[in-house]
């Protein structure tokens, strides 16, 4: 598998595993997994304290425990901030005390004597700036964390916490499939209607170019917000048309496509795999040997406008005529 560099200092797997869903399925399959990742180039693996309310990086520091030597070759991530309580709500929590308590707790979990890059999960409304530095600045110095970022931060966040802290934020976390393209939407120059090149999120990704921080792509195969895989979704036939005929071509499946598709864009998008499924995962590793062509991608990207344009026109209700 071909490698990147995160945010331009970390050597990474241009492709990771994402782990939300690993305490899901049983723990000898989870192990299995992981390994399959390695085995197949894999060096990232991203995880959160809120995934399975901490079960899945448990399984994590498990499978690290019977594999003597593993954690010497890959990377850990981990995130909090995002908060589930089944009483009340969800909320947000960015104070000193809970990001501190949070890597501490997940490095225990995942017996880890550190983490190499560490997110917050979301913005916060009640973020307090001076706390974020204060508690990234003890993490760093105590060496417990290497490298930090964000994610699901649009751009005015983003350049909003990256002035009140010392260090600097190399990765933003966030959702883009080739069915769900809208971080990378305002750099399009191929839309015509004035209504499409409306700039509705800032150039998050323009800007994390401009500061070499790494977008990593959550839900590489969802549409909408949680709406599921495209593949599966009656409402992007012309997608999964143009997705076929190219994975035919190409010998590889249609996952395949969908992941070489992010990889082939510029700015070095790492997707994250989020799949329980070793051998889907061998399927989709393939992506990182497909070529993708200037006019396929875009080919791609129209066929999804195509679709969502198809399905506007198709949900109006025009007044009858008189």
């Amino acid at each position: 598998m071909k490698t990147i560099k995160i945010g331009g200092v970390l050597e990474a797997s241009e492709m990771a595993l994402g782990c939300m869903r690993d305490c899901r399925i049983p723990f000898e399959d989870a192990e299995k997994l992981v390994l399959t990742a390695v085995d197949e180039g894999i060096n990232f693996f991203d995880h959160a304290d809120v995934y399975g309310a901490g079960a899945s990086e448990e399984y994590f520091g498990r499978i690290l425990e019977r594999n003597p030597g593993l954690r010497n070759k890959i990377l850990v991530q981990s995130k909090c901030a995002l908060i589930r309580d089944t009483e009340k709500t969800l909320y947000i929590d960015t104070t000193k005390e809970h990001i501190i308590e949070s890597v501490e707790n997940s490095m225990k979990r995942l017996k880890v004597d550190h983490l190499d890059t560490f997110l917050l999960h979301r913005a916060d409304t009640l973020m307090e700036p001076d706390d974020v530095a204060e508690a990234f600045d003890i993490l760093h110095s105590s060496g417990k964390v290497r490298y930090f970022g964000v994610s699901n931060f649009k751009t005015m966040d983003l350049m909003y916490l990256q002035s009140c802290i010392n260090q600097r934020l190399i990765i933003n976390q966030m959702q883009l499939s080739v069915a769900h393209t809208t971080l990378i939407d305002p750099t399009d120059s191929v839309q015509l209607n004035e209504a499409d090149n409306v700039d509705r999120n800032g150039g998050v990704l323009t800007y994390m170019r401009m500061n070499k921080m790494t977008a990593q792509a959550w839900s590489p195969f969802q549409v909408r917000f949680y709406g599921g895989v495209f593949m599966k979704d009656d409402g992007y036939p012309i997608l999964n048309s143009v997705v076929n005929r190219m994975a035919e071509e190409k010998g590889v499946s249609p996952s395949a496509i969908a992941i070489a598709w992010i990889l082939r864009h510029p700015a070095k998008i790492q997707p994250l795999i989020g799949t329980t499924n070793k051998d889907r995962l061998k399927d989709i590793c393939t992506a990182s040997n497909v070529t993708i062509s200037r006019e396929e991608w875009y080919e791609l990207y129209r066929a999804t406008l195509s679709d969502e344009k198809r399905a506007q026109v198709g949900n109006s209700n025009p007044k009858p005529a008189k």
